[in-house]
C-alpha cells in the first residue's frame, strides 16, 4: 500500500486531493487531530486514531491536541474535570498505537497572547450564523447555544494555525469548521490546511453513537463485555448502515491482517478473510451467518483492545 492510498483509506472526504497530493512529496508533513477529554474513548474515537496510524505511515508528524478548553466550552465539565480526564485519554491513545508522537494540552496553547489575538482577528470576519452552523454537529445543547460554544469553531481554527501543522484530521461532523479554517486563515498569512474527514460510524443498535445510549464498545470494556455487546448488536442482512461490517472495515481490518469465520464444518468450516471487501461480498450473499460474524467480532475486538487495556490499568 503506497502512502496516498494508506491516508486516504477509510475517509470520506479529502480537501482537497490535489493538495494531499503536493502535501505528500514533502519532507516534512505535519498533520493534527484534536479531542475534547469528555469520558471514556470507544470505537467512535477510534476512526480518526487509526487514520492517524496511516498518516504516521505515511510519514507524518502527528500532534494530538487533548482539547481541554474545548470541552469546558462546550458543556462538558469544569476545567479541573476535563483535565483529568485529558491524562486518562492520553494514557488511551498511547494504548491504541498513538506513543511516538507530539501531545499537547489545549490551555497550554491557548491561553497566551498571539493565540487570543487571532481568535479575535478571526472573530471580526466570521458571521454569528456560519459560528453556528459550524457548530450544529458538534456542539451540546444546541437549541440555546451559548456565546463559549461560538467562539469553539474560531478557537479550533486558531488551533490549525498555532500548531503550523499542514493538515487536520475529523470526522466528517468537523466539516464546517475546517472549511472556515480553509477560507479564513489564508487571511493571516497561514496555509489553508488539508482536511482530511473519516465517517460517522453507527453505534451498536444501528442507530447514533451516543454515551447516554451506551451502544457503543469502550477501551476500557472487559472481554466479557466487549463479547457480549457484540453478540447482542444489531446485525441485518443488508450492507448499508451495518454497524457490525462497519467494525470489520474501520477497526478490524486496518489492523489485523486476516481474520478468520469459525463455524463448524457441517455449517461450512472455518472462512479465512483478509480484505474487507470479500467479507463483505460473503456476507452479502450470505455466505456468512450474522451470529457468525459478531462471534468474530468479538473475538477481534478483543484482541485489538487488549494492549490498551494492559497500558492503562
Amino acid at each position: 500500500m503506497d502512502a496516498y492510498e494508506c491516508v486516504t483509506r477509510n475517509t470520506v472526504e479529502i480537501v482537497t486531493d490535489d493538495d494531499l497530493r503536493a502535501l505528500l512529496l514533502q519532507p516534512c508533513k505535519r498533520v493534527y487531530a484534536g479531542y475534547e477529554p469528555s469520558g471514556e474513548i470507544h470505537l467512535g474515537h477510534l476512526v480518526t486514531i487509526n487514520k492517524l496510524v496511516d498518516l504516521q505511515t505515511a510519514g507524518f508528524d502527528i500532534t494530538v491536541l487533548l482539547a481541554d478548553l474545548h470541552a469546558f466550552l462546550n458543556r462538558k465539565g469544569t476545567m479541573e474535570k476535563v483535565g483529568e480526564l485529558a491524562e486518562y485519554n492520553k494514557l488511551c491513545f498511547e494504548g491504541l498505537g498513538l506513543k511516538s508522537v507530539k501531545y499537547i494540552l489545549g490551555s497550554d496553547l491557548q491561553l497566551n497572547r498571539d493565540y487570543e489575538l487571532l481568535v479575535l482577528q478571526l472573530s471580526q470576519q466570521i458571521t454569528l450564523n456560519r459560528a453556528t452552523r459550524s457548530m450544529d454537529e458538534v456542539g451540546r445543547q444546541m437549541d440555546h447555544p451559548t456565546v463559549s460554544q461560538m467562539v469553539y469553531p474560531i478557537m479550533q481554527m486558531a488551533d490549525i494555525a498555532m500548531l503550523g501543522v499542514d493538515a487536520a484530521v475529523g470526522g466528517i461532523d468537523q466539516r464546517k469548521i475546517h472549511m472556515l479554517a480553509r477560507e479564513h486563515l489564508v487571511n493571516f498569512g497561514y496555509k489553508a490546511p488539508v482536511c482530511i474527514h473519516t465517517p460517522i460510524l453507527n453505534g451498536l443498535d444501528g442507530k447514533k453513537m451516543s454515551s447516554s445510549q451506551g451502544n457503543y464498545i469502550s477501551v476500557a470494556d472487559s472481554e466479557e463485555e466487549i463479547l457480549k455487546k457484540c453478540k447482542k448488536a444489531f446485525c441485518p442482512p443488508e450492507i448499508p448502515e451495518n454497524p457490525v461490517l462497519q467494525i470489520f472495515q474501520y477497526h478490524i481490518f486496518p489492523r489485523i491482517s486476516e481474520i478468520i469465520i469459525k463455524r463448524p464444518e457441517k455449517f461450512g468450516g472455518d472462512r479465512a478473510f483478509s480484505r474487507y471487501a470479500d467479507l463483505e461480498l460473503s456476507y452479502g450473499k450470505g455466505e456468512v451467518h450474522p451470529l457468525d460474524l459478531k462471534k468474530c467480532c468479538g473475538e477481534s475486538l478483543v484482541e485489538i483492545l487488549a494492549p490498551v487495556r494492559e497500558y492503562i490499568l
